[in-house]
């Protein structure tokens, strides 16, 4: 669901990918000449395009993706109007981000009439089990319908790679029971993500951070969302995977991970009980209550990760962060592994949605403000100084104007660093749809603009806090041309430092967008910088030195 927060309207990622170009797999070079004119004739390959929308999951599949169809031997294209293979990752959180792929439907159509053989493929959220009747009316420019546990089949789908290529056979489309309705079972896909990672078939979008899943599906319900009927129920990957892969980063250096769950602090509760996690003694009391003793959890994994080391003892990979989180699963265990780990950051989002108990049963988020409060207090405690985020929704179905005061007294309590919120819109098929959505569309939009002033006002004053500190800023790349409607507000950049310096960006360990000036070669390093400017939404930085 979150990108990085940025204290706007929850934002929906439009990423493009930016693979390092890629020659076809192409016959291989014969030893004698002669032969050649018995060679069949060079198979010609699509060139693809992933268009991604939505959470890291999302980004984190199309990698997937990408890494499967360049296997196949298809080159990535520099945009989508070059494009015979486009590939839409949907959300389906938000109405707009739908709308975004519906008002491309015509595009679209203009494009396959001029380059016919163009296929589209549409995979994501916006895919459910339950709606496939009406996909192709809503869609009509796409060739393929694939749901999120399909994407696996891609290339076989396409038929770009027989049966006994890797990533080439088509199985059944499992499916199971969620609330009597036909649901994704995605019981494979922890498997096709070891085997993803062992062919080396995923395409990273970065060399400096990844993404790195750890459970897919949700158990949770929450009545507004789509998700559990999109992705299915929780499916952990096993232990030893998950920190196979993170030590396969590490040695490829990378210098940020990220774990990655629609509950990722749910990870562990599905997976069979081991002697050697004995030592786990727990149950989850928040919500559904679940025993999870001699099961491993995410706190057992933070410390399993941190524990690659290197020949000096520091941690191999130097920032380790998660997301996202759900409030019945903040333990103590991991509050304790947060605070004890060096690799993991001083930054926790945590979704709240609402400031007022009787909207959150209406959400069915079934925690109430006063232990949501409560784990905030412990976090604080256990991590001083940790950077917070949420997610909050305004107008949702019977939202008086004094429930909305009372999310607004919350921002103001606990101050977050940087708040996702959007409007409430219906989600087809999801229980909420049953309620009476009754807040006006114009009192949703002012609802949403001023908690959004509020927020910008407290994100203002904490990054103040910031001005004349020296952060540790691990540098992402150049600071983008231009800000998009989906992009986090762009603070001035710092002037070039001379020949050679470019604008960069990077983060803080807090998670806080960091412009700063420098020459090309502190891409992926950790640099200190002195903050000379706070933004509401970025700081800006002087380069002090970088290892």
């Amino acid at each position: 669901m979150i990108e990085r927060p940025s204290g706007r309207e929850l934002p929906v990622l439009d990423l493009p990918p930016a693979p390092p170009p890629r020659r076809p797999v192409v016959a291989g070079a014969i030893a004698d000449p002669r032969l050649a004119e018995f060679l069949p004739e060079e198979l010609v390959l699509p060139r693809f395009f992933v268009w991604t929308l939505g959470c890291q999951m999302n980004r984190s599949d199309s990698e997937e993706m990408a890494g499967a169809l360049i296997a196949a031997g298809c080159a990535p294209a520099p945009a989508l109007e070059c494009a015979d293979l486009i590939v839409i990752n949907t959300c389906a959180i938000r109405e707009h981000a739908e709308a975004k792929v519906i008002g491309r439907q015509g595009q679209l159509a203009a494009l396959k009439a001029a380059r016919p053989g163009t296929r589209v493929v549409l995979t994501g959220c916006a895919v459910r089990e339950t709606d496939r009747a009406r996909l192709a009316r809503r869609y009509p420019a796409v060739d393929l319908f694939l749901r999120p546990d399909e994407e696996p089949e891609l290339v076989a789908r396409l038929g770009l790679a027989g049966a006994g290529t890797p990533g080439g056979a088509v199985r059944s489309a499992a499916t199971t029971l969620v609330g009597g309705r036909a649901v994704s079972a995605a019981d494979h896909l922890p498997a096709t993500r070891a085997t993803a990672v062992a062919a080396g078939r995923v395409e990273r979008h970065s060399a400096v951070s990844a993404w790195l899943p750890i459970v897919y599906g949700c158990d949770k319900s929450c009545t507004y969302c789509i998700v559990p009927l999109s992705r299915g129920p929780e499916r952990s990957r096993p232990f030893d995977e998950i920190v196979d892969e993170a030590r396969a980063l590490a040695a490829a250096g990378y210098r940020e991970v990220t774990l990655l769950g629609q509950n990722v602090n749910s990870y562990g509760h599905d997976l069979p009980a081991e002697e050697r996690f004995g030592h786990v003694i727990s149950e989850r009391t928040a919500g559904r209550r679940l025993d999870l003793r001699s099961r491993p959890d995410l706190a057992e994994l933070l410390r399993a990760i941190d524990g690659i080391r290197t020949a000096d003892g520091r941690p191999a990979i130097p920032r380790l962060r998660f997301i996202t989180s759900h409030p019945w699963d903040l333990s103590d265990r991991l509050v304790t592994a947060m605070a004890e780990r060096p690799s993991v950051c001083e930054a926790l989002h945590l979704p709240v949605q609402s400031g007022d108990d009787a909207v959150l049963r209406r959400m069915g988020r079934q925690y109430t403000i006063e232990h949501y409060l409560e784990r905030l207090a412990w976090i604080r405690a256990a991590v001083p100084g940790i950077a917070l985020s949420t997610d909050v929704i305004v107008g949702f179905c019977g939202e008086t104007e004094a429930q909305f005061e009372a999310t607004l007294r919350l921002l103001e309590a606990v101050r977050f660093d940087t708040v996702f919120a959007a409007a409430y819109s219906p989600r087809p098929g999801t229980p909420a749809e049953r309620l009476a959505d009754d807040v006006p569309p114009a009192e949703k939009r002012r609802r949403l603009n001023v908690l959004l002033g509020r927020q910008e006002a407290i994100g203002h004053e904490l990054n103040r806090a910031w001005l004349g500190r020296r952060v540790e800023v691990l540098v992402d790349g150049p600071a983008p041309q231009r800000a998009h409607d989906h992009d986090e507000p762009q603070e001035p950049r710092p002037a070039p430092a001379g020949e050679g310096s470019l604008a960069l960006v990077g983060r803080s360990r807090h998670n806080k967008l960091v412009h700063l000036a420098g020459r090309p070669d502190l891409v992926g390093q950790l640099a200190t910088v002195e903050i000379v400017h706070a933004g509401p939404f970025a700081l800006r930085g002087r380069l002090i030195g970088a290892e």
